[in-house]
């Protein structure tokens, strides 16, 4: 298994780098922020990301998508965090397409995946109720009703539930857990808009007495624990390559900074201690790069054998993204702490990353447990 991307996928990170480091830079980031946009990302961009296809990585060609896997995605989420780029790409391109993809039925499907093709619509995945990420604890209830079903219960850190036409619940019902398909503007659902830590927008979702069709169950039946994990592995890989983007633009800085920056009339970087730090940070993201390369190569070609890897991949790059974000902020001094510098924002987004879909202590625990200790 290459731990490489061969030519066809250097060529779209290639044009992913370009296209998002001009169109959805930290820049913009900044703009969005300071005039509190209220949708939190560009529209017009959201419609280049479209003409560009990456909106359709995951999905069929049937579907109008590109038919490509989880690493030419990763390779996108990559470019996405090194640019800190502000775009609901991770919440619907990746985690809700895949979710559709492995657990919708051929009519969900061509239902809602051209129209997230075609960038006509934008979804995601209503999953977390706690302050942590612990998918085994839903409370959220689907009961029959008639020919259909009634949703009550609140879903939080939604990424990007403001601004999506639908939402993937998940929702406990007599037998296990389902998925459904829910547009926002069913009647029943109150959405509030969350500004985050890293100036990213989620939201908290109340579901009270929601009346979905039968046919919005995705799958029509109880979804299979291990869909499930694979659907989360999908995103936590992704959030993985995110974070070695990150981490990798932070050792880039902040190497940078070093051979710029003069104390005592020399160049910091010339001193010892700070060139062993950055050769240890070093070693670490391209430990981090390499095992998520394994772990999004593995959800393309041994799905069922790639939980292990994903863990450890999630795990590794948010260690490596923390470090990398810790150890710029310090090279650069108390300069590092004020926002005219970029490095406060990277942290910030490092530690949201972290908590999303598990931090690097969760993924540890799920490790252990998959390796039976």
């Amino acid at each position: 298994m290459a731990l490489l991307l061969n030519e066809e996928q250097g060529m779209l990170r290639d044009s992913a780098a370009v296209f998002i480091a001009e169109n959805a830079s930290i820049a913009q980031l900044r703009a969005l922020r300071d005039s509190n946009d209220p949708e939190g990302f560009s529209r017009p961009v959201w419609t280049q990301f479209k003409e560009m296809g990456f909106t359709g990585i995951l999905i069929p060609e049937a579907q109008g998508g590109l038919g490509l896997g989880t690493v030419e995605a990763g390779a996108v989420m990559e470019e996405i965090g090194r640019n800190l780029a502000a775009s609901p790409f991770w919440a619907s391109s990746v985690l809700a397409t895949t979710a559709l993809r492995l657990a919708g039925t051929a009519a969900q499907q061509d239902q809602w995946l051209t129209r997230l093709a075609n960038g006509q619509s934008i979804a995601t995945l209503a999953l977390d109720e706690f302050a942590k990420h612990q998918p085994a604890r839903i409370t959220t209830r689907a009961v029959r009703q008639g020919s259909g079903w009634q949703i009550d219960g609140q879903k939080v850190f939604v990424i990007d539930g403001h601004v999506a036409d639908l939402l993937l619940v998940l929702a406990r019902t007599g037998e296990g857990l389902s998925l459904f398909a829910v547009p926002r503007t069913t009647a029943g659902i109150t959405c509030e808009r969350i500004v985050m830590l890293d100036a990213r927008l989620s939201a908290r979702i109340a579901f009270n007495a929601v009346q979905v069709d039968d046919g919005a169950r995705l799958g029509g039946a109880d979804l299979a624990a291990g869909v499930l994990e694979r659907i989360l592995d999908t995103g936590r890989a992704t959030l993985a390559a995110e974070l070695v983007g990150l981490a990798d633009a932070v050792f880039g800085r902040t190497t940078q900074y070093l051979k710029e920056r003069k104390q005592f009339g020399k160049l910091i970087g010339e001193f010892q201690a700070l060139q062993h730090r950055a050769a240890e940070l070093y070693v670490d993201i391209e430990m981090a790069r390499a095992a998520t390369m394994k772990a999004l190569s593995m959800l393309d070609e041994a799905p069922d054998k790639a939980a292990h890897w994903v863990s450890v991949a999630k795990a590794k790059a948010g260690s490596a993204a923390t470090r990398a974000v810790q150890e710029g902020v310090q090279m650069h001094g108390g300069m590092g702490m004020t926002d005219a510098f970029d490095i406060g924002l990277f942290m910030k987004r490092a530690r949201v990353l972290q908590e999303l879909l598990g931090d690097a202590h969760f993924h540890q625990d799920r490790v252990a447990r998959l390796r039976s200790y």
